[in-house]
């Protein structure tokens, strides 16, 4: 079985032992990256092609004639059509829960950073605003604790599970997303349409797929029904929130602030309204939030293991019809 590696380096192999996954295929050709052009010369002979963020459309599941076989080296699958792998008859398999610990914890450090308004006193103190002023303290602009607030969830599954277990901890009441059919409020969390549950939010956490449904499902209209003092954070992917939409909600202050940790671009190389958005209380970071070392190399390895379960027949983390 040859293999194609596409994007190595975007797993910032260095502190990792990505070999084993290396070595999980007879041969391999090894890239730290590839521009849509080079994708149909460089999978033509492979039996699986390995990618993070590679996108794979049709046109080059026609090209690869050996190709049995795609491993995604990420959850999320919207940058492969499934569809057209179906229709060559190319099996794609993700890996799941690997960083759900690491998404948690950054996803807690944004919500943490944001209540307590961790960038604008560092900025304050960073600015001399500390040393110069008439108390032993800075109270302006006004921090808030966690316990007593609600906090919802967009997508319960185990990263959305993980950020209400920290929620709880904290003091905090716990409420979820319903996204099909009528609000089940006897569920524990309980489960409200997106009209229901963004008014009670005093932080908004997301944690579900980019589909079409998803897709822009938290717009300007969704943001004007929210408290003004609540924080809306996404870890999950860029496109479920309309980034436009969130920089002018936050200047017209709709809501207090928010963590982001992806972008419709990635990395965004155009203009994107969040990074020219000088608001104080918004945080942007660079899609990092599933990159702790421990979380890749539990990548690797259960990438290792869909491997072996291919060749044995067993194939496991199916997305297709394959």
């Amino acid at each position: 079985m040859h293999g194609v590696f596409l994007d190595l380096d975007s797993l910032a192999p260095a502190d990792v032992n990505w070999h084993k996954l290396r070595d999980a295929v007879d041969s391999a050709d090894v890239y730290p990256q590839t521009n849509a052009a080079d994708i149909d010369v460089r999978i033509a002979s492979a039996d699986v092609v390995f990618s993070n963020k590679v996108a794979l459309g049709r046109a080059n599941f026609a090209a690869a004639k050996n190709l049995k076989f795609v491993v995604v080296l990420a959850t999320g699958t919207n940058n492969i059509d499934l569809a057209a792998a179906t229709e060559f008859g190319v099996t794609v398999c993700n890996n799941v829960a690997y960083a759900n610990a690491t998404l948690v914890e950054h996803s807690a450090m944004l919500i943490l950073a944001l209540m307590r308004q961790l960038p604008s006193y560092h900025a304050a103190v960073q600015q001399g605003q500390w040393q110069n002023h008439d108390q032993f303290c800075l109270l302006e602009p006004p921090i808030r604790q966690l316990r007593g607030k609600t906090l919802g969830i967009i997508g319960y599954g185990a990263s959305g599970q993980g950020v209400a277990d920290f929620g709880r901890a904290m003091g905090m009441n716990i409420l979820a997303w319903q996204s099909r059919g009528a609000a089940r409020a006897e569920q524990t969390p309980p489960r409200l349409p997106l009209s229901e549950l963004l008014p009670q939010c005093d932080v908004l956490s997301i944690h579900c797929p980019l589909t079409e449904q998803t897709r822009d499902l938290i717009n300007y209209a969704a943001l004007q029904t929210m408290k003004p003092e609540a924080i809306l954070i996404n870890t999950a992917r860029g496109g479920i929130v309309n980034e436009g939409d969130l920089a002018r909600a936050l200047d017209d202050s709709l809501i207090s602030g928010a963590g982001v940790d992806v972008l419709t671009e990635e990395p965004p190389r155009k203009s994107n309204p969040l990074l020219s958005c000088k608001h104080p209380n918004l945080i942007v970071t660079p899609h990092n939030a599933w990159g702790s070392r421990e979380a890749r190399q539990a990548l690797i390895d259960q990438s290792v293991e869909i491997v072996a379960a291919f060749r044995r027949g067993e194939a496991i983390n199916i997305v297709n019809g394959c």
